[in-house]
């Protein structure tokens, strides 16, 4: 019953720093369950499959070809940016299932309106509401909430006019209530809170690896947006495709990552379809022939997507036999990344992706779990919570969920955050265990931890080495 926007001034020095759909959905399962994993975890993936399903909707509504449209919504959830995140406890891609539904729902509301002649405004307050709860699923989606209202200015200014006020008018009062019952920690932790340097190196590497890995799919889009840019409409797909396209920028901010881009894949996957299909279609009509090479070349097509995103885990030897066969690596080598150790040498990883073994996709070893007990036994062996880059210890243990590190750091440089309060409490040792695993937390909390604690155990956990530190006999 507590709003996830705290003050982090106080402790336990936490809050969130997105919007509260996706909390308020997995809370039921947390009442019945308690905090796991695997609540948010599932709602997530099922967001995923329902996204996938609604792209394949899109392309049936368009070509009336279910294999064509299972395809598409296939292509999406091959993907390895939505095999990464989909079934993650992250609410970005219930954010883009809720950009979905609210596109291909206003698709087809235009289309029948301009087919029947008659105004649809309760499919239009539909649209509205999924843009809404988007929205307030994660801030990304105002991309979405553009494409609409671009597209719909470009059909129908005025009634787009007096819909847009409207939305914006329930957006701004939603959002004023939300920040009056946290006293302003809503706009400090969701707005301010999210305000972070802009990398362009970052921004620029992962618009390359998008482009290698989503090709067929990317050049497909484009090709549709120039078709209908010159010899039809923009559709509302193109739009969305090219708002969403761009946006990919933000993915150059500190914290940010390839999961931003989610959405254009989204949008890209239907036009990639549509465009199928119409290839299909004009070859039917010049006989049965073309069709059967129309067909061969959208295979081939789609093969060639396949093998750029080709991942698979290897941990199981008829897994390593598909990937051998296909002409795919059966392993990996690679450094677990180190911050508070010494660096490690290379270790194999059983798990190929061509998008590079990152942080996300390898399973679980029985080493991994093995760390992970290891450090919550520590933990257990204080009293008190552990001071923790990582939540899930504590949440093991039943314990207060101490920091919100990157939250706290952007708060920091943003000079928006008074961390007085956790600097004497570290230095004052009043917590038994502080686990760093990337030593995101500002300087001056570094600084108090390095005075005041000392390493007593690593662990190699899932590519990290998680260092975790006791107090120290005497202050240095």
């Amino acid at each position: 019953g507590q709003w996830p926007y705290r003050d982090i001034n106080s402790y336990p020095f936490y809050s969130s720093n997105y919007p509260p759909v996706f909390h308020l959905l997995v809370v039921p399962l947390v009442w019945l369950f308690g905090p796991e994993y695997w609540t948010g975890r599932l709602l997530s993936f099922l967001g995923t499959l329902v996204t996938a399903s609604a792209i394949g909707f899109a392309v049936w509504r368009g070509t009336r070809r279910w294999w064509l449209s299972s395809l598409a919504g296939l292509v999406f959830l091959a993907s390895n940016y939505v095999y990464h995140v989909g079934p993650l406890f992250r609410q970005h891609m219930f954010m883009v299932m809720f950009e979905t539904l609210a596109v291909v729902t206003l698709a087809n509301v235009i289309a029948r309106e301009e087919a029947g002649g008659r105004r649809n405004r309760r499919g239009l307050l539909l649209v509205m509401l999924l843009l809404l709860l988007a929205g307030y699923t994660k801030q990304l989606a105002y991309a979405t909430v553009a494409a609409v209202f671009i597209f719909l200015f470009l059909r129908q200014w005025k009634r787009a006019s007096v819909w847009a006020v409207g939305f914006a008018a329930v957006t701004a009062v939603i959002f004023f209530l939300i920040d009056l019952a946290t006293n302003g920690h809503w706009l400090t932790n969701t707005v301010t809170a999210n305000i972070n340097a802009f990398i362009p190196g970052q921004a620029i590497g992962l618009y390359r690896q998008w482009l290698n890995l989503h090709l067929i799919m990317t050049l497909s889009a484009l090709v549709m947006v120039v078709y209908q840019l010159y010899f039809e409409r923009l559709s509302l797909y193109a739009v969305w495709f090219v708002v969403a396209a761009i946006n990919g920028v933000t993915a150059g901010k500190w914290g940010a990552g390839e999961s931003y881009f989610a959405t254009a894949i989204a949008a890209s996957a239907i036009l990639m379809g549509l465009l199928f299909g119409r290839v299909i279609e004009s070859a039917e009509r010049r006989g049965t022939r073309w069709q059967a090479v129309s067909i061969a070349f959208v295979a081939v097509l789609l093969l060639f997507q396949a093998e750029r995103v080709f991942h698979m885990r290897t941990d199981r030897a008829w897994f390593r036999t598909i990937a051998a066969t296909l002409g795919q690596p059966t392993e990996t080598y690679i450094a677990p990344q180190t911050s508070c150790s010494a660096p490690r040498s290379p270790r194999s990883v059983a798990y190929v992706d061509s998008a590079g073994v990152g942080l996300l996709g390898r399973p679980p070893t029985a080493l991994d779990t093995l760390a992970g007990d290891s450090i919550v036994n520590l933990v257990k062996s204080g009293e008190s919570a552990a001071f923790s880059e990582e939540a899930g210890f504590n949440l093991r243990l039943g314990r207060d969920v101490v920091t919100n590190p990157t939250q706290l750091l952007n708060l920091y440089n943003n000079n928006q955050v008074d961390i007085s309060n956790m600097v004497d409490m570290l230095s004052d040792r009043q917590f038994d265990t502080v686990i760093l695993r990337a030593q995101f937390y500002p300087p001056p909390i570094l600084d108090a931890i390095g005075r005041n604690y000392a390493t007593v155990q690593l662990e190699e956990m899932n590519g990290f080495v998680y260092c975790v530190l006791t107090p120290r006999e005497n202050s240095q």
